[in-house]
């Protein structure tokens, strides 16, 4: 079997080959274009973790590039893709938009245009809490209205499981939207609030704390993502058709987060308490002089909170990583790879 990953040089997407890579003997081809959004040192580091096995193969390209995918998935006729690779991140977008157009929305399209001539098992496309914009209604459901959202990156991402619908509809390809929520670890993207956080307290410089602490986030461990996707790719929405004779879209759409939100200050609270246990920061560091509480950003919203009752029915499955639990490991890690 051939098994797609885009993004394999991004956070999650290097700890999905990897695990797909550790469990089975499948092909699994990564492609990223290792661009420079973060220090693209940390994107080698996460393919050197994947180079060891002999079942991976990664190609360097954009999936906007048409013609780059096209002549992919015609060498490899992909039995399963997952399309991971986009340009993240809300407060970007709002300076750096035709970026997102190109990643979000050429590349994706490009992703579906493939799927639709080569026909595989399952297209699984990574979608985010993003999309639930300003929803005072909490927790948010799969059933909510997605159709408000407050950055031009929500908005991407909510074109993307249109899109999909489309294409699921059209052509008979199965196909799975994840919504993401806050997605922390080891190797992460070092714009998330915990890793830019720990590089300025490194630095004795102030962290910002947004709508004044009173932020919600429902934190998810990456193990955890990677486990529900791995769940979700084995498990392709069925193809039947209606009453009308005509097919129904084998399309499905599941929130993946911990079910769990934490307000920001006691997410700041663990964190530093880690980084003191980890030795990344002194015991006496002083973290009341480093904050400071400030007003919403443009683009954030309050609170995420993922209702993950569809993916429990379907799959069995919860996210159970506890941020405490969660941020040692990326205490851990950080002190490894920057301080040891």
């Amino acid at each position: 079997m051939y098994i797609l990953v885009t993004g394999a040089a991004g956070f999650i997407g290097s700890f999905l080959a990897k695990k797909l890579l550790e469990r089975t003997d499948h092909e699994i081809v990564g492609v990223d274009n290792l661009n420079d959004y973060y220090d693209v040192s940390l994107k080698e580091e996460r393919l050197k973790m994947l180079s060891p096995f002999k079942n991976f193969k990664f190609v360097k390209g954009d999936i906007s590039d048409k013609a780059f995918i096209d002549k992919l998935f015609e060498e490899y006729r992909f039995d399963i893709v997952v399309n991971l690779a986009a340009q993240a991140g809300v407060r970007y977008s709002i300076d750096h938009p035709d970026v997102y157009i190109n990643s979000n929305i050429i590349g994706f399209y490009n992703i579906l245009e493939a799927c639709r001539y080569h026909m595989p098992k399952h297209l699984v496309y990574a979608s985010s809490s993003s999309v639930y914009g300003g929803n005072t209604k909490v927790p948010f459901s799969t059933e909510d209205k997605v159709d408000n959202p407050v950055s031009l990156y929500a908005a991407t991402k909510k074109s993307n499981e249109l899109l999909a619908h489309a294409y699921s509809k059209l052509y008979n390809i199965p196909t799975t939207g994840l919504r993401f929520f806050t997605v922390y670890g080891p190797m992460g993207r070092p714009d998330m609030a915990y890793f830019s956080f720990t590089n300025k307290l490194i630095k004795g410089e102030t962290i910002e704390i947004f709508n004044y602490g009173n932020c919600k986030r429902d934190f998810t461990y990456v193990d955890d993502i990677v486990e529900g996707i791995i769940k979700v790719m084995g498990k392709a929405p069925s193809k039947k058709d209606g009453e009308d004779g005509l097919p129904i879209p084998p399309y499905k759409i599941y929130n993946i987060g911990n079910n769990n939100p934490e307000n920001l200050l006691d997410f700041v609270e663990i964190l530093s308490e880690e980084l003191v246990r980890a030795g990344v920061l002194p015991k006496d560091y002083d973290f009341e002089s480093h904050k400071k509480l400030v007003a919403m950003q443009k683009g954030d919203v309050p609170i995420t909170y993922a209702d993950t009752s569809d993916l429990e029915r379907d799959f069995g499955y919860k996210p159970s990583t506890s941020l405490r639990d969660g941020l040692r490991r990326f205490a851990e890690w950080y002190y490894s790879y920057y301080i040891k």
